[in-house]
């Protein structure tokens, strides 16, 4: 499908003032915010005593929120973005950030930070992709997951609002579209959540990495693509 309208309108689950909305704005793109996902708490205990060891890696403003209540005040955090050290809410931690908000980057900064090694409990999701624990498979960085939540379809589920595409920003996000979409166009935040897609039988239009430059990249290569007239600007 080739969107008709000026500025094509793209679901994706964020509200209208998200900074994921600004880029896709800035891209040419109208936002359309679709919650039709939700949290839900796992209530499982972290894996090991907190006081324990010698860090915690979360990887979401999600499992921030959820895990908060239990840090302990002065413990060390390694957070994979801004966002989530802002949805920790806590003041009184020993907080450290990766130079890109990726789990890459956080990897980086946690052989920096504790080069002898150690033992880290890492909060993350039911379905992330585990990036951390396989890197750190068979070395001397013991990751212990805790999976604090999972994202779930909502019931009742609301109805895809009229748009020329969809962004699925994770791959139950794209599980769930994919069905709906129809001649839709489907673009994915991240390669599993492309591979989601796939599965599906919808692929996906384009992805990205999940970064924010490239998920502008992405949007307006393919309205230039479309429009070769038209001029491309990051701002």
């Amino acid at each position: 499908m080739t969107p008709s309208v000026i500025h094509p309108r793209l679901a994706l689950a964020r509200p209208a003032h998200h900074p994921l909305a600004d880029i896709v704005r800035k891209a040419g793109w109208r936002p359309v915010p679709y919650s039709f996902t939700s949290l839900k708490v796992t209530g499982a205990a972290p894996p090991l005593l907190l006081q324990r060891v010698q860090a915690l890696l979360i990887l979401s403003p999600s499992g921030a929120k959820v895990a908060a209540p239990a840090l302990l005040p002065g413990m060390t955090v390694l957070v994979q973005g801004a966002g989530t050290a802002d949805a920790l809410g806590r003041e009184d931690l020993d907080l450290h950030l990766p130079s890109e908000a990726r789990a890459e980057a956080l990897w980086d900064l946690l052989q920096a930070r504790f080069p002898g090694g150690g033992d880290f409990v890492l909060v993350r999701g039911e379905r992330s992709r585990e990036f951390l624990e396989v890197a750190a498979r068979g070395s001397s960085w013991r990751i212990h997951p805790w999976v604090t939540h999972r994202e779930a379809a909502r019931d009742p589920f609301p109805p895809l609002p009229k748009v020329e595409g969809v962004l699925a920003l994770s791959p139950m996000q794209a599980e769930i579209l994919a069905p709906l979409t129809g001649g839709l166009l489907r673009f994915a935040w991240g390669e599993a959540t492309a591979e989601a897609f796939a599965r599906a039988g919808a692929p996906a239009e384009a992805h990205c990495e999940p970064k924010p430059s490239l998920l502008w990249a992405m949007l307006a290569q393919h309205l230039a693509s479309e429009d070769p007239s038209k001029e491309e600007s990051p701002c």
